[in-house]
């Protein structure tokens, strides 16, 4: 099955040599390149969350597999839903399902099913990838789209599902947790509650991220999809997390009244 790209025109541009330039302002080239167990990065439009986006793409080394965990914002069957064969579509070419690491994390989890359809119209993973391709043309992917109703136990059983798929086939792999942070509120307000979760994510926890944001009622609409990211990364030998760059939708409208927040983080 092929995953045409379902929000090029409106996330990001449709036509592959205007999102190459539009990626091309956003990224920073002469950063250092680290190796990373994980990242977080924001999944608004390019246009108000991209230069968070390409900041700490800009700061990772893409392996030849990602694997991208990102929220569902649509009723999805499954609590994980994957592919695990076929490709995705996007302006800049198509990206193969590394269906050797789809089908082990998906023996090793209960809670992991195989349904394409839940990915059809979700933007949340599909605008990492032209970041990804901007720098690597050529890697295959882990899709996971992940379900609102999610428990925190059933996130630990997707991460360690997911570190266990990877060690076992001994490839260096980037997992991507996709989120924005908080949603239309002031930008003062917005930064106090983003940086509780932040500090959660800084701290290599993964249970206080998720306590965090239900007690404090965070609007990150993607804490379940990092909180599992987390554990995987935990699981794999993390012991360092850094904010690469915060920003809100106001930094680029100048309206600050309501914002949307984001954050680019690195795990490794």
């Amino acid at each position: 099955m092929r995953r045409k790209a379902a929000v090029a025109g409106h996330f990001y541009p449709a036509r592959a040599g205007e999102l190459r330039r539009m990626l091309a302002q956003m990224v920073l080239p002469k950063e250092k390149k680290e190796t990373a167990k994980a990242i977080v990065s924001p999944h608004a439009g390019f246009i108000y969350s991209g230069p968070v986006a390409g900041a700490v793409y800009s700061s990772v080394k893409i392996t030849d597999t990602v694997v991208l965990l990102a929220p569902s914002h649509r009723p999805i069957r499954p609590t994980f839903a994957l592919m695990t064969e076929g490709d995705w579509e996007t302006p800049l070419g198509t990206l193969p399902v590394a269906g050797d690491l789809a089908g082990l994390i998906m023996e090793y989890s209960k809670y992991v099913r195989d349904d394409p359809s839940a990915h059809l119209q979700e933007h949340s993973l599909e605008v990492q990838l032209p970041f990804l391709q901007f720098f690597k043309p050529e890697f295959s992917i882990v899709p996971i789209s992940i379900s609102y109703l999610a428990s925190y136990d059933e996130l630990e059983n997707l991460g360690g599902a997911i570190a266990r798929g990877i060690r076992e086939l001994d490839k260096d792999t980037l997992i991507v947790a996709s989120t924005d942070m908080s949603h239309y509120i002031s930008a003062e307000e917005a930064r106090e509650k983003d940086f509780l979760a932040i500090q959660k994510i800084l701290d290599l926890d993964p249970r206080g991220l998720f306590d965090v944001v239900k007690r404090e009622d965070i609007s990150m609409c993607g804490f379940k999809p990092t909180a599992a990211a987390l554990v995987a990364a935990n699981d794999l030998g993390a012991d360092k997390a850094e904010l690469i760059k915060y920003a809100t939708s106001g930094d680029q409208t100048g309206d600050y009244r309501e914002v949307v927040g984001y954050a680019g983080i690195r795990i490794r």
